[in-house]
């Protein structure tokens, strides 16, 4: 069983976020998410819910489960 990591879905999503170039700005904005509520995701105070991850992996041009994924391996350091 993969331990639950409260940091890793704002880990996963500032790295994809920088990788592309965006600032939190303009993926909240491609997310329809408020940039402070991204802020909070990041830095692990505050946990996405399922319509936030789905929003935010269209963002990225992903479907929600490579997205999920994403974070299953961070998780489990694959």
């Amino acid at each position: 069983m993969i331990e639950f990591e409260r940091s890793a879905a704002g880990l996963v999503i500032r790295g994809l976020r920088k990788e592309r170039g965006l600032s939190q700005e303009v993926l909240s904005g491609l997310a329809g998410i408020a940039r402070s509520h991204l802020a909070m995701i990041e830095n692990g105070t505050k946990q996405p819910n399922f319509e936030t991850v789905w929003r935010i992996a269209n963002a990225f041009g992903m479907l929600p489960h490579v997205f999920v994924k994403r974070i299953e391996d961070r998780v489990s350091g694959s």
